[in-house]
């Protein structure tokens, strides 16, 4: 079973964070112009890598069952936060190459909102934060 933890560590140095997830550290850090070092991709962009990435693996498994040219495939996730009314809305762009039918790509295109993490950022969220 895949983990699903993943720990955040932040010391003196604004705003580097290492993360542990499962055998791997990830960097993430702020942009320049709020201070950061830029050292690594910011917390939203880590977000967004997340539901690309997840898109990504869910069509090529897809693909790949179904023995589908699926050459490769590009997945943009861009979103816009509204702070006022606590409102976020992503936006998925997919572009696929491979000798597909138009059927074909569009069952891809439906698997990849089919993903887990579309479907978690997509679902009701709940978070438990405890201090210890």
């Amino acid at each position: 079973m895949a983990s699903h933890q993943a720990k955040g560590h932040i010391q003196s140095l604004k705003y580097r964070t290492e993360i542990q997830t499962g055998n791997h550290t990830l960097i993430a850090d702020e942009d320049l112009d709020v201070e950061g070092g830029d050292l690594g991709p910011n917390p939203g962009q880590l977000l967004a890598s997340a539901l690309a990435a997840c898109s990504s693996i869910t069509m090529r498994m897809y693909a790949d069952r179904k023995g589908w040219p699926l050459e490769e495939a590009f997945v943009e996730i861009d979103f816009d936060r509204n702070i006022q009314d606590n409102t976020t809305i992503f936006t998925k762009k997919i572009t696929l190459i491979g000798n597909l039918d138009e059927t074909q790509r569009k069952r891809l295109h439906d698997i990849a909102d089919k993903c887990p993490v579309h479907r978690i950022l997509s679902g009701d969220i709940g978070i438990h934060s405890s201090l210890e």
